[in-house]
């Protein structure tokens, strides 16, 4: 199998099943990582893993160092990407606590630095984007989530933070064909994408999404759908590294 690194979004700061060999903090000409990276064995299978939010979780979604976390990742040597990422839920199906593991990505985001050809005098790449989520990867994820409550695609959107969203905010994206939105999908998926890494999103629903669910989202809410919904990940990463799919 090939190097897998895993990308720990919100609720996902370290893996428990990981077999730590090292830790390396790792220096980019784009500035430091969010965290060091920690190379490590599941089932025997050689994985990188590094918290987007820092561990402790302290950055917040507009200022993690997408282009330094996704360039560390291929300097250890990775050679596909899953991000594991908390989002909330907009279409009747993207219930809380459930998996989803998107098929497309709309970019709400802005002012960050999305691109690894930005420096003046470098030759203007248009990479193609029409797929953002490497096909054979979203499938090896879906095969794997043996016995787990899971959507097999739908359409990120990607937003600002690191407030939530409104609820006229929430009906425009719905009207746009979102069916999940989240904070940290973008740029990370087109810079994984410039530098030829596979890359799938392992979404992970914490709450309906604005005017979707209850009046007020709370953060209680979020935390106990969010424990259920890693510890699913975690045994749908397992059923992944395992070949059990």
């Amino acid at each position: 199998m090939k190097i897998t690194a895993i990308i720990g979004g919100s609720g996902l700061t370290q893996l428990a099943s990981l077999k730590l060999i090292e830790q390396q903090q790792i220096k980019t000409p784009y500035g430091m990582p969010s965290s060091a990276c920690t190379l490590g064995e599941i089932y025997g299978q050689k994985v990188i893993f590094i918290a987007r939010h820092g561990n402790p979780h302290s950055i917040a979604p507009h200022n993690i160092n997408y282009r330094a976390n996704i360039w560390a990742l291929k300097q250890m040597g990775a050679e596909q990407i899953i991000a594991v990422a908390a989002v909330g839920g907009i279409t009747s199906a993207m219930s809380p606590a459930r998996i989803a593991i998107p098929k497309q990505i709309i970019d709400y985001s802005y002012g960050r630095e999305h691109t690894f050809f930005a420096e003046a005098g470098q030759a203007v790449q248009h990479i193609d984007f029409t797929h953002p989520y490497d096909e054979a990867l979203r499938q090896r994820l879906i095969q794997s989530a043996t016995d787990l409550d899971i959507q097999t695609g739908g359409v990120y959107g990607c937003t600002q933070g690191p407030r939530l969203e409104t609820a006229a905010e929430i009906i425009r994206m719905q009207r746009d064909g979102c069916d999940l939105v989240g904070m940290t999908g973008m740029p990370e998926a087109a810079l994984a994408k410039e530098l030829e890494i596979p890359y799938a999103c392992c979404a992970v629903i914490a709450n309906w999404a604005a005017g979707k669910g209850a009046d007020e989202i709370t953060m209680s809410d979020i935390l106990k759908n969010l424990e259920k919904g890693m510890a699913d990940a975690e045994t749908l990463l397992q059923h992944f590294f395992s070949g059990k799919s």
